[in-house]
């Protein structure tokens, strides 16, 4: 059989769309300058789809600084990777700083998050250690585990007891180390990892916690200094990972932890030591980010402000918005066919509202989750417009809003049963 017959069905992720040319469900094309406004298919509409926490994605000064590094620079400095002629100053100065902002010994750069989570746990795990890891994990953690080779469990998301089981049986013929892995805020969905009490776990059992925090890097936590902050045990989580691409509107990831683990993974990483090295132009822009993700608490009570008027208009409504500590707003609807979710989707970017849907396996089928990102950017008339909007396709749609309560009630059931199958 030809390797690329596959192609040529309508297989694989998304593969109806793409067999249909689809650009307006997957893949829309959207102008690429960010923020709470954006251009699409030749007029304005409101942006609640993009990681823009606390608005950086408009600041002028962190545009100036990028524009000036270019210049003093180009766009490919540093040439090469960091073990040969990439590394500088400046890179040693930003994850110093990185360091101290999270609480941790020593830290690491990385091009993209998702090669900071494969690097960091591939150099990590070896085939004859252990990774749990929950249910709901992003993809770049199950690359990882893959990718380290490693034994392998998976844990019901969020749940203790599961978690605690999974840790027993890994102890009872263990050979090598454990290593837990789990998000903090997870993307989707808005809910956060209980951190104190995986803490406590992977301490009565001699286990190691991977946490990556993408989500909560920058945004929640007093300081916003991510979940560890938020429970009060950043001291405890092992190796944490945060990433550039959300609440810093730029690019790469840092790892914080013990100086001699971050040294190993350093050297051992793939992702690290046969990858070029973060160029400079992000490095500076990272390092006035961090002043303002660490400093201008303003952003982050502007957010929650937004947030929290958002979810109440919404609910006023009639809609099921998820109650989460995080500023995620994830909307449910049910649907009995991806027809509503695609009519929904559609009615609301003509009122100029510009939404993406999420459906199963992230939520239980019949149902299309609305993940909504309010920022330090979005005005009130933003929220007002779009819970207009909310209204306007509710009444124009009939949609039945009781209905998903049932719905999700009917799939956190059927997932607990089928875990409980796997686990047995």
């Amino acid at each position: 059989m030809d390797i690329f017959a596959k192609c040529r069905t309508d297989g694989g992720y998304f593969g109806m769309l793409r067999a249909a040319g689809d650009d307006f469900f997957v893949r829309p094309v959207l102008d690429p300058k960010p923020g709470r406004v954006m251009d699409y298919q030749g007029k304005s509409v409101v942006q609640w789809s993009i990681n823009n926490y606390l608005g950086l994605a408009e600041n002028e000064e962190l545009r100036a600084v990028a524009v000036e590094t270019a210049r003093a620079y180009g766009p490919g400095a540093p040439m090469g990777s960091r073990m040969m002629t990439g590394s500088t100053p400046r890179h040693l100065a930003l994850e110093k700083k990185f360091a101290a902002y999270m609480g941790k010994e020593s830290a690491i750069l990385f091009n993209y998050g998702y090669l900071g989570v494969l690097g960091t746990i591939q150099a990590l795990c070896e085939p004859s250690d252990t990774i749990l890891i929950d249910k709901l994990a992003h993809a770049s953690m199950v690359d990882a585990m893959f990718m380290s080779r490693a034994q392998f469990r998976i844990w019901k998301h969020n749940d203790m007891n599961s978690l605690e089981g999974h840790l027993k049986r890994a102890n009872r013929d263990r050979k090598g180390g454990v290593l837990i892995v789990a998000e903090g805020v997870y993307g989707m969905t808005g809910d956060v990892a209980p951190a104190a009490d995986i803490c406590l776990l992977k301490d009565k059992y001699d286990a190691r916690l991977f946490m990556d925090d993408a989500h909560g890097f920058g945004v929640v936590g007093p300081t916003g200094r991510g979940t560890g902050e938020l429970y009060g045990c950043q001291d405890k989580i092992d190796v944490y990972l945060g990433t550039f691409a959300k609440a810093f509107a730029a690019i790469g990831g840092v790892a914080g932890g013990p100086k001699e683990v971050v040294e190993w993974v350093r050297f051992n990483a793939r992702t690290q030591v046969f990858a070029k090295s973060l160029p400079i132009i992000y490095v500076e822009v990272l390092s006035r980010a961090l002043d303002f993700v660490a400093d201008d608490h303003w952003r982050r009570e502007r957010m929650w402000a937004v947030n929290r008027r958002l979810k109440d208009g919404l609910r006023e409504l009639g809609y099921t918005v998820g109650d989460v500590p995080s500023p995620v707003t994830p909307v449910f609807v049910h649907m009995k066919d991806i027809r509503i979710a695609m009519a929904i989707i559609k009615a609301m970017r003509e009122e100029g509202i510009f939404i993406t849907g999420v459906m199963y396996p992230v939520v239980p089928k019949d149902i299309v989750l609305f993940r909504m990102i309010p920022t330090a950017s979005h005005t009130d008339e933003d929220v007002v417009r779009t819970i207009a909007a909310y209204k306007k396709v509710r009444d124009d749609l009939n949609l039945d809003l009781e209905a998903v309560k049932t719905a999700l009630d009917k799939g956190k059931a059927e997932v607990g049963k089928s875990e409980d199958s796997a686990e047995e």
